[in-house]
């Protein structure tokens, strides 16, 4: 009897094993989870890019920052009142950039990472220490982003996962850099004009129609991704952002066509949007 058995589950995991994932008996197939929670459909950051805007931006050209409208070459047609913040001026920590170069990004599409690739990126390894292999040309040692791209298929699959890659306008890219989102009290003032985007203090806010997509943003790579974990206190802000700013139809759009080219839902999403009806590919 207990050999029958033993035969009889041996047999089901072959089976399941052929069919790629475990039919779990009883559910509809749209309640099966993939048996892949993360990224696991491209490693190339230029390819991914190109299916974004081929694949999920094809009819909505909007950045998510500024609202701003972009061509399919990436052009940022900019919006009324948009204006470039004097850097000698602002409260927050600035790269190493000129006024004319970061003028030139406020003119290109850049696709951002919401969840920054350094918050994941330093539990790598490879990011923060460094890999034999991490050796320039001239001998020298690297380490960082470049390493890890190089040396780790995870960090490559983290690092293009779809559903963290969003349109911005080059230059808002490149000022809200690394910073984690917060809530500002009403006195804070926004820093690129009449776009309502906020950046003081290492930290950023963006407008209240955004807020519910980054959280989901948020929340899902914490999900997704195990290494990674958001800290306090940016994940009470997110937990409340989520909460008050709810799916929209564009955000359930954007949802269904990256699981259609990636293969994994974002549950966060994917939920209240199959509630609403709007899990679908029109976002009209």
């Amino acid at each position: 009897m207990k050999k029958a058995v033993v035969l009889g589950l041996i047999l089901v995991a072959v089976y399941a094993a052929g069919a790629g994932a475990w039919w779990p008996f009883g559910q509809s197939v749209e309640n099966i989870q993939p048996s892949v929670k993360g990224n696991r459909h491209s490693q190339s950051f230029y390819a991914v890019k190109a299916e974004m805007l081929d694949k999920v931006y094809f009819d909505y050209r909007k950045t998510l920052y500024c609202n701003a409208d972009f061509t399919a070459n990436k052009k940022i047609i900019k919006p009324d009142g948009f204006k470039i913040p004097n850097l000698r001026q602002v409260d927050f920590k600035v790269y190493d950039i000129s006024p004319e170069d970061l003028q030139r990004k406020a003119e290109r599409m850049e696709w951002e990472h919401i969840v920054p690739a350094q918050n994941f990126g330093k539990t790598f390894p490879e990011w923060s220490k460094g890999h034999k292999n991490c050796v320039s040309g001239k001998g020298k040692a690297f380490k960082g982003r470049s390493c890890a791209e190089q040396e780790s298929e995870d960090f490559r699959y983290m690092y293009t996962d779809m559903y963290n890659l969003y349109p911005s306008i080059g230059a808002v890219n490149y000022l809200r850099a690394n910073f984690s989102f917060t809530q500002f009290d009403a006195r804070q003032k926004n820093t690129f004009g009449r776009c309502n985007m906020k950046i003081s203090r290492n930290k950023a806010e963006p407008a209240d129609q955004v807020k519910g997509m980054i959280a989901r943003t948020y929340l899902y790579m914490q999900k997704t991704y195990p290494r990674y974990s958001i800290g306090e206190p940016a994940y009470s802000v997110l937990k409340a952002w989520n909460k008050k700013y709810p799916v929209s139809k564009w955000e359930c759009a954007r949802a269904f066509r990256i699981e259609k080219v990636q293969g994994n839902a974002n549950t966060l999403v994917k939920k209240p949007c199959l509630e609403r009806g709007w899990y679908q590919d029109n976002w009209r």
